[in-house]
C-alpha cells in the first residue's frame, strides 16, 4: 500500500525534474534563435523577449549568406560529419563483432586498450597529430578532419556496440553458419540490423562533438576552402566589433542538422538507451 501511495508522487517528482532540466537545457538555444531574428538594438535592449513587428529583422541571415562563404562551410561540415560518422559506425560495429564473437589471446586486453580512448582526450595529442598531418601533406584538407574524428569516435562506438553484440543470440549466428553464410554475411545480414538502436545512440553521441568542434578545424583546416560552420562563424567575431546578428544567425543555422538527426533517430536512440539499461 505504501508503495502504491508513493508511486504517483515519485512519478510526479521525476517528471518535474526532467521538465526543469529540459527547460534549462533548451533555454540558451531558444534565446539564440529568438535573437537571431531581431535587430542589433533589440538584442541588447531585451535579449529575453521574442521578436515583435518592430524588432524583427533578418539582417543576420542576410549577412551570413552574403559575407564569407557560409554554404561552403556548411557543406564542409556535412561532408566531414557524414563520412566520419559512417566510418565510426561501420568499423566500430565490425570491431565490436570481432571482440564479442571471437575468443583470441589478448581479447580482453584489446578491449581495455580501446576503452582508454574514452578516458584520454584526443586533444592531448594535438601536436603529434599536427606533425603527422604536415608530414602526410593533409593539412587544410577535409581528410585530416575525417581521420581525426574517426579516431576520436571509434573507442566509444566499440565500447557500446560490443556490449550489445554480446547480447545477440548465438543460435541466430550458428543457424546462419549452418546455412553456409560467411562471417561477413552473418555480420551484415544478421547482426548489423539488430544493432540499429545502439548504432543510433552512437551516431548522436558521435555527431554532436564533431559538428560543434572548433579546435581541430582551427588547427588542421583553417583555409577558406576547408572551413567548417563553427570556424566560419568566427568571421563575425572581431577584437573590437562583433556582428552579433550574424553570429546568432550562423549558430541558429548550425543547430538545424543536430535537430534533424535527433528527430530521425530519436526512437532508435531511446530504444538503444533503455534496452541497455534494462538488460
Amino acid at each position: 500500500m505504501s508503495q502504491a501511495r508513493t508511486s504517483p508522487a515519485r512519478t510526479f517528482a521525476a517528471h518535474a525534474i526532467l521538465i526543469v532540466y529540459t527547460v534549462i537545457a533548451l533555454f540558451p538555444v531558444l534565446v539564440v534563435v529568438m535573437n537571431s531574428f531581431k535587430s542589433r538594438k533589440a538584442i541588447f535592449r531585451s535579449p529575453l523577449s521574442p521578436p515583435t513587428g518592430e524588432t524583427f529583422d533578418m539582417i543576420g541571415y542576410e549577412t551570413v549568406l552574403s559575407q564569407g562563404n557560409f554554404p561552403l562551410y556548411f557543406q564542409n561540415s556535412v561532408i566531414v560529419t557524414v563520412v566520419a560518422l559512417a566510418i565510426v559506425l561501420i568499423f566500430g560495429a565490425m570491431a565490436a563483432f570481432a571482440l564479442a564473437e571471437y575468443r583470441f589471446r589478448g581479447n580482453t586486453l584489446m578491449g581495455l586498450y580501446l576503452a582508454l580512448g574514452i578516458m584520454i582526450p584526443i586533444r592531448l595529442g594535438t601536436v603529434a597529430i599536427l606533425e603527422m598531418m604536415v608530414a602526410s601533406g593533409l593539412v587544410n584538407t577535409l581528410t585530416a578532419l575525417i581521420l581525426v574524428y574517426s579516431a576520436q569516435g571509434l573507442p566509444l562506438a566499440i565500447f557500446i556496440l560490443t556490449e550489445f553484440t554480446r547480447q545477440i543470440s548465438d543460435d541466430l549466428k550458428n543457424a546462419g553458419r549452418i546455412d553456409g553464410l560467411s562471417e561477413y554475411r552473418i555480420f551484415f545480414q544478421l547482426v548489423l540490423p539488430l544493432l540499429r538502436p545502439p548504432m543510433a545512440t552512437v551516431a548522436v553521441f558521435t555527431m554532436i562533438p564533431i559538428w560543434n568542434d572548433l579546435w581541430f578545424p582551427l588547427i588542421l583546416a583553417p583555409a577558406e576552402s576547408t572551413k567548417t560552420v563553427t570556424l566560419g562563424a568566427q568571421l563575425f567575431l572581431g577584437q573590437f566589433v562583433t556582428n552579433w546578428n550574424a553570429v546568432l544567425a550562423a549558430l541558429s543555422l548550425a543547430i538545424l542538422p543536430v535537430l534533424v538527426l535527433y528527430l530521425i533517430f530519436s526512437r532508435q536512440l531511446i530504444r538503444g538507451i533503455t534496452s541497455g539499461a534494462v538488460k
